[in-house]
């Protein structure tokens, strides 16, 4: 795990938004066990075989997680937003991480890079 992501976890100033941070990562390593994890644009992504796989976000009163190279991939209703290639989740205070069913959307993805 990189040191710079754990700071920016560790630095995230809302305490909810801290825990889906983690939570998420854990999504990432579970779905991509050999993700390279980076900070870049200061977010943490994570990438596989060089190419983007997932990044995470956090703004005022949200944490968002995008899938890359997700043309592919069914996805629930209303869940996500954004063009075919990459889906967002916004994820907002009290709200939880559907984990199992965003490490198979990431897992699923993830294969195609």
């Amino acid at each position: 795990m990189n040191q710079e992501v754990t700071e920016f976890i560790a630095a995230v100033q809302q305490q909810w938004q801290a825990e889906l941070c983690v939570k998420l990562r854990e999504v990432a390593y579970a779905a991509i066990p050999d993700a390279q994890e980076r900070m870049q644009y200061k977010k943490p992504h994570y990438l596989k075989n060089g190419k983007y796989a997932a990044v995470i976000s956090t703004s005022k009163d949200a944490v968002s997680f995008t899938i890359f190279g997700a043309s592919g991939l069914e996805l629930p209703n209303g869940l996500f937003d954004g063009p075919p290639e990459r889906k967002t989740i916004k994820l907002k205070k009290g709200q939880a991480a559907d984990a199992e069913l965003l490490t198979s959307l990431l897992r699923q993805a993830a294969e195609t890079l």
